[in-house]
């Protein structure tokens, strides 16, 4: 008896599908941090994001940081009440579009935001110190590659110039690697 029904779609190995690990690996990570901050700060995952941002970059608008987080406006938006309601962020009308408004933390925001960086770059170092110096640079490299080729094809897949583009990146990385591999060897 055959065990596949010609008739059924394909199936998709959903653990050794890319965007689906990326996704679990993003989510692992940023829960890992998330309990430290929901438990000490009562903050959600995109509060903290809209935070972070605003803490780098303030005086954004809220489509700017949906843009910056890739998170979706509607989250955003939910975020910028709640901070809002809670103090921790303030809105100002923007000078040259009365229809926009500009986001900052407040004094309470920013405070807590402060408070929080500590944390976050020792997560972040924590993580660093498991993966090592090699894996930890390839990895945010790797990323930096996958972020752009989604960013630039509009859809988030890549056209043929965004893979050659990209595989002349991920060649020269790889040339890098090996260089600094065979230095450290002492066999070049």
């Amino acid at each position: 008896m055959n065990d596949h029904d010609d008739d059924a779609p394909p199936a998709l190995d959903l653990p050794e599908f890319l965007p689906y690990q990326l996704s679990v690996a993003a989510n692992r990570v940023s829960r890992a941090l998330a309990r430290v901050y929901a438990e000490r700060f009562d903050l959600t995952v995109p509060e903290w994001r809209v935070m972070a941002t605003l803490g780098r970059f303030p005086g954004l608008s809220s489509v700017e940081v949906a843009e910056r987080t890739a998170m979706d406006k509607v989250r955003v938006s939910r975020a910028v009440a709640r901070l809002q309601a809670n103090g921790r962020l303030t809105r100002t009308d923007d000078r040259g579009d009365r229809r926009r408004s500009r986001l900052s933390l407040s004094p309470a925001g920013l405070k807590v935001y402060t408070d929080i960086v500590p944390l976050a770059r020792a997560h972040e170092a924590r993580l660093e110190e498991l993966l090592g110096q090699d894996l930890s640079v390839a990895l945010r490299r790797a990323l930096a590659v996958v972020s752009d080729l989604a960013a630039d094809s509009g859809t988030g897949l890549p056209g043929a110039d965004e893979v050659q583009t990209a595989q002349h990146h991920v060649d020269a990385v790889i040339a890098v690697d090996q260089r600094q591999a065979d230095n450290a060897d002492g066999t070049e």
